[in-house]
């Protein structure tokens, strides 16, 4: 029916890939498991799971604070992390890597520690329409405190796009941080973070890019993307889950006061006042989730063996064949670009509540997501309440995207009959 096959990366036994992942070898309601979540997160391989194990078992202790070997191997892992993360985003250096608990704690750092030293009443915080949640709550929040407003680069329908036309409008010298998603989480958009980047740092804007949906599918390079910072979780790129990563220039870190007090941030603690370590220490209080750096360090040496370009290649790839077969059947709605789009595909069926799709597709062993994806403003936008969302990772297969169109196709004979 459809000429996919020549489309398809070239030269990775992607089977034997999937075969990695101990949790894809079940079934769910007596049918084999087929995973289209990895959006909200991912799933593990062998290698992360083991790297954690063996650290629970060999060489658990906290970090920096001790002396004895235990303590002093804990502290090597965890640095050890700091240093791959650093290069898995082509840093300038460890010190402008920050862990934390994930996407939203990383844009809440920013927004509290940064935000409140840079924003003032009448300053604006540029964001688009295509934002999570976690890229817009932190920004009222500062925004309620301070007195700045929010202006949204607006959304060009169900395409997805941004209506980049009236970037030279909203983008301004009166924006002080312009806070962008690098790949939407329910459009699929893929937006020219470089390109906007350097827009704004043309005006002395800082900028913000959230890669919450692609530091796990697409080489990241922050040098070249000319932001200020970038942030992204550890559970959405194979890694555990309450681990992220946030970057920041080292330059703009050392304007920045701490985001909490505790202990390992401080260089003297006396009764009235404290010294504090500069970044990346000053921002991580008390003790650091180990496990889930040595677990985050695993999954970055797994993704860049596979090959991060490689990955993207094949999962644009499955979501262009899912839209194309989607397209085809009758009463369904897509979201999103029709070519050109990340590795997830949106849809609604006609007089059918994403829920139940999701629920009937759970029956078949099919796993998607229904609901808002944390993007309430964008789906209220489109005039729908929620959507279902099939998202693909390199451990999927075009067999499987078979599978959700015979299910598809099953649920609307259902509701029709």
């Amino acid at each position: 029916m459809h000429d996919f096959a020549k489309h398809a990366p070239a030269g990775t036994d992607w089977a034997a890939l999937r075969r990695d992942f101990p949790i894809l070898d079940q079934q769910v309601h007596g049918q084999p498991l087929v995973y289209l979540d990895s959006a909200a997160s991912s799933q593990r391989p062998r290698a992360v799971i083991d790297a954690i194990s063996h650290y629970y078992e060999h060489d658990h202790s906290n970090v920096h604070r001790g002396i004895h070997e235990l303590s002093n191997r804990a502290t090597t892992a965890y640095e050890a992390a700091r240093v791959r993360t650093a290069a898995f985003l082509n840093a300038r250096t460890p010190n402008e890597i920050v862990f934390t608990k994930g996407t939203t704690e990383s844009i809440n750092l920013v927004a509290t520690s940064w935000g409140s030293q840079h924003v003032k009443a009448g300053d604006t915080i540029l964001l688009t329409e295509l934002e999570h949640h976690a890229n817009i709550i932190p920004w009222q929040l500062l925004a309620a405190r301070t007195g700045a407003k929010l202006v949204y680069i607006p959304v060009l329908g169900d395409s997805g796009v941004l209506d980049l036309s009236r970037l030279d409008e909203l983008l301004t010298p009166a924006v002080k941080i312009f806070s962008l998603v690098h790949i939407s989480n329910t459009m699929g958009t893929i937006n020219p973070v470089a390109e906007l980047c350097a827009r704004a740092r043309a005006l002395g804007v800082m900028t913000l890019v959230d890669a919450a949906q692609s530091a796990g599918h697409l080489p990241l390079d922050v040098q070249s993307l000319g932001c200020d910072f970038l942030v992204f979780s550890g559970h959405k790129i194979l890694g555990p889950t309450g681990t992220g990563v946030l970057y920041g220039r080292e330059e703009v870190f050392a304007t920045m006061p701490p985001y909490q007090g505790g202990g390992e941030m401080i260089v003297r603690v006396d009764w009235q006042e404290s010294k504090f370590k500069p970044a990346p220490h000053g921002f991580e209080a008390g003790t650091p989730h180990v496990a889930g750096a040595v677990g985050l360090h695993a999954a970055m040496d797994y993704l860049d063996n596979v090959g991060r370009q490689n990955i993207f290649d094949h999962d644009r790839d499955l979501a262009a064949y899912a839209y194309t077969r989607l397209s085809e059947l009758g009463g369904i709605r897509l979201f999103g670009p029709g070519t050109d789009r990340a590795g997830l595909v949106s849809f609604t069926m006609d007089d059918v509540h994403a829920h139940d799709i999701v629920t009937m597709a759970d029956q078949h062993g099919v796993a998607l997501r229904g609901g808002h994806h944390c993007n309430q403003p964008l789906h209220r936008k489109l005039g729908v309440p929620s959507s279902a969302r099939a998202s693909f990772y390199f451990y999927n297969t075009r067999d499987e995207v078979d599978t959700l169109i015979e299910v598809v196709e099953k649920i609307r004979a259902f509701f029709n009959r």
